[in-house]
């Protein structure tokens, strides 16, 4: 389903320097797998996950998914690849934190002209998915750290992708919680999604139901 092949990505750094995130990087993920991109920080598994989203290019090399090359998707193209196919949890959850729980689910759906009746359909299976139905109301900035990352789940699933990218998901919950997101995670896979998550946190390696780990070291592949 996914696949990159012979990848290098470099970026001008600040003081011009080149920096080479990814170094000839080849990898398969197939459909309704489960694989964790396990790495120190800087090691390129945000680099692979931002490739495979289409939200950015490789230098050199191809990514395909599902037999598409995306690495080669004009901007607004790629921006309708990500729609129907991508959903990313971010390190930072990424949510805007004056509006509601309702709110901040809903906006992927802003460009697609839904119908209300379509909108709160959808709404509601993710609300109840994540156990978070009573919190619809509630704004973004009162909630915990725990009940913000199931918001940002639940937006991520809200237009049932296929692809599930997490990114450090994780970083900003403790144990029980992170604990809990492995499981949310793990249902996931379970209804047939492709889930790629990118961590450096120890719960995530070794997982029974993981069909891959894969490790990377300054931009290479062990």
């Amino acid at each position: 389903m996914i696949k990159l092949k012979d990848v290098v990505k470099e970026y001008m750094a600040n003081n011009a320097d080149t920096v080479t995130a990814l170094k000839k990087i080849s990898l398969e993920i197939k459909e309704g797998e489960f694989v964790v991109l396990r790495g120190a920080s800087g090691s390129g598994k945000s680099t692979v996950l931002s490739l495979i989203a289409a939200l950015s290019k490789p230098t050199s090399g191809e990514v395909e998914v599902d037999g598409d090359k995306i690495s080669k998707l004009a901007d607004n193209f790629a921006s309708e690849y990500r729609r129907h196919n991508i959903g990313f949890v971010f390190q930072k959850y990424n949510l805007i934190s004056t509006l509601s729980v309702k709110e901040n689910i809903i906006l992927p759906l802003v460009p697609m002209n839904l119908s209300k009746k379509e909108i709160e359909e959808r709404l509601l299976r993710v609300l109840k998915m994540f156990h978070i139905e009573h919190k619809a109301a509630q704004i973004v900035k009162n909630l915990s750290g725990g009940e913000q990352q199931r918001v940002a789940i639940a937006r991520a699933n809200i237009n049932n992708p296929k692809i599930i990218l997490a990114d450090e998901p994780t970083a900003n919950l403790d144990e029980k919680l992170s604990l809990h997101l492995i499981e949310m995670l793990k249902e996931l896979k379970a209804e047939g999604k492709t889930v790629v998550v990118a961590t450096h946190d120890p719960l995530f390696f070794g997982l029974s139901f993981a069909d891959k780990e894969i490790e990377l070291h300054h931009g290479s592949m062990l």
